[in-house]
């Protein structure tokens, strides 16, 4: 009881109620929500802590910025959406904090795709080298369960397009990467296809700020041969699966393309089978049927791989993260 009282405290007051209804519809800067309310930064921030003490609010690093979003579990999240809905639509305060926040949304989406333009024409050179993109996600889905899952992790989500493929068969999905123009790309992707149930975060794909078991399934597309240490990424991408969680890697057959190791900063001219099982058995992964996709000249292979019982595990792999880890991998 007492609990309750001091989250409904916590939200009892105006602006926290306007800062509730605009975390709502989306991740939001103190920067930004200081443009809508137009109230000082200091005031705002000292109203976002509460609200994050509370559990009525998430709060979230990325970089040298600070994200703020709905609360997504427990019970403060459950009464967080349902003050939400209560605040009536046709409130005037309201209708004038969703007008500027349309507006900073724009702003967001100019520069995100003024960015995908600058860089657009790197990655449809590769594209153009193996099989479709939809082709390789057809098959990404008919590896998935039909199912769903409940928690999806996208390893090295760059525009978020994994995210968009699988939006319909998880209930909660996020996607990370190291460069914050990547996710700004794929932020404003999700936003516009309004799925609110996918989200992004800057991370360390040798590092994730997750604890182990967290998720049901993680995707790594077109992202190893990116990496210094692949068995590393797949190690940590194997430890924050549950037991019987699913991976999904997706990445290039050995090639000898030696073009995009000079042109487009790929590490690796693609994997073997044998490699990427290897990788798979000492991380505690049981692999199954690999598919190939052949195209012209690159074949697409994906590998599919599920977490094994702990007790059940093989080894571990005694893998030291790289000196620098590569960010910005486009998806």
């Amino acid at each position: 009881m007492d609990d309750l009282l001091a989250t409904l405290k916590a939200a009892a007051e105006t602006t926290r109620l306007r800062l509730l209804a605009l975390c709502a519809h989306g991740e939001l800067t103190v920067t930004e929500l200081t443009q809508i309310l137009g109230q000082s930064q200091p005031r705002v921030s000292r109203h976002l802590k509460l609200l994050c003490d509370a559990g009525l609010l998430d709060r979230f690093r990325e970089g040298t910025f600070a994200f703020y979003r709905l609360a997504e579990k427990g019970q403060s999240a459950e009464l967080a959406r349902v003050l939400v809905a209560a605040i009536p639509a046709d409130d005037p305060t309201l209708i004038l904090d969703l007008e500027r926040l349309d507006a900073i949304k724009r702003a967001r989406s100019e520069t995100a795709a003024a960015y995908f333009r600058e860089n657009a024409a790197r990655w449809h050179e590769i594209r153009s080298l193996h099989v479709a993109e939809g082709e390789v996600e057809a098959a990404l889905l008919r590896l998935f369960p039909k199912e769903g899952v409940e928690e999806l992790l996208d390893i090295g989500t760059g525009t978020g397009r994994m995210l968009e493929v699988l939006a319909r068969r998880v209930h909660r999905a996020i996607g990370v990467d190291q460069s914050r123009e990547m996710l700004a790309v794929a932020r404003n992707r999700l936003e516009e296809a309004g799925l609110r149930h996918c989200h992004v975060r800057q991370a360390d794909m040798y590092q994730l700020p997750f604890p182990s078991g967290s998720f049901d399934a993680a995707v790594i597309h077109q992202v190893l041969h990116y990496t210094e240490s692949p068995a590393g990424v797949l190690a940590e991408a194997a430890r924050v699966l549950r037991p019987g969680g699913l991976l999904l890697v997706v990445d290039f057959a050995p090639h000898h393309l030696e073009a995009l190791r000079e042109e487009h900063a790929h590490r690796r001219l693609g994997f073997s089978d044998a490699e990427v099982a290897g990788w798979c058995h000492q991380s505690g992964l049981d692999c199954g049927p690999v598919v190939h996709l052949s195209g012209d000249p690159l074949t697409v292979s994906i590998w599919p791989a599920t977490r094994l019982a702990a007790g059940v595990q093989i080894s571990s792999p005694q893998i030291q993260k790289p000196a620098h880890s590569l960010s910005g991998v486009p998806s």
